[in-house]
Formats: C-alpha cells, structure tokens, sequence
C-alpha cells in the first residue's frame, strides 16, 4: 500500500509548467540521456538530463510544455548541473514526458 501523506506535504512539491527550448545528446551521461533546457516563465530556463531516449527524439521535444519539479536541490549529472526534475511515466518503451492538456503559461504551478 502507498503511504498516505498530508495536503502540506504535496503542497511542498513545487511542480510547474514550462516549454522546451533545447534538447540534446548527453554522450557523456552513464545510460542514454538527452540533456534539456526548459523556459519556465518567470522561474527562469533551468536545465536538466533526462532517460527519455526510448521514446523520443530531441526534435521531438523542442516546444513541447512539460511539468517539472522545480524545488529540488541541484544534482551534479556527469558534466550536467540538473536544475530541475522533468517529470513522467515509465512504460515498456521507456519514459513519457508529462504534460500539460492546454498550453498554459510557463511558470504556473500544478494545482
């Protein structure tokens, strides 16, 4: 069984809305990754690295508004200073990005 939390602490993950503006090959990365630039309105662009290889390409990615955890701290990836939790799915086929339904602007905060 999953373990029950309460409202204050969800309400202390800060996920938010943001667009893709650059995805790339992460060579250097230990298992396939791309490492990801997201515009997240007034929070800033914040880069990450992701295990989304299996599932998309990096043009695939570019304009696509995703949901990320922005209130972690930062995570030295290899080279890559992680800035931010792309959050999705894991599936056979590997991780599906989660995204927003309608565009909404980049910054707004999952309710």
């Amino acid at each position: 069984m999953t373990e029950l939390i309460e409202w204050d602490d969800f309400t202390k993950v800060v996920m938010v809305a943001g667009t893709v503006t650059r995805a790339e090959a992460f060579p250097e990365a230990k298992r396939p990754a791309y490492r990801i630039w997201v515009d997240f309105g007034p929070l800033g662009e914040r880069k990450t690295s992701a295990k989304v290889t299996g599932v998309y390409a990096p043009e695939d990615l570019v304009g696509k508004q995703i949901i990320g955890v922005v209130n972690f701290p930062e995570k030295q990836i290899g080279p890559v200073r992680s800035q931010f939790l792309l959050t999705g799915f894991h599936t056979d086929e590997g991780v599906v990005i989660a995204t927003t339904e309608r565009t909404v602007p980049n910054g707004t905060r999952l309710a």
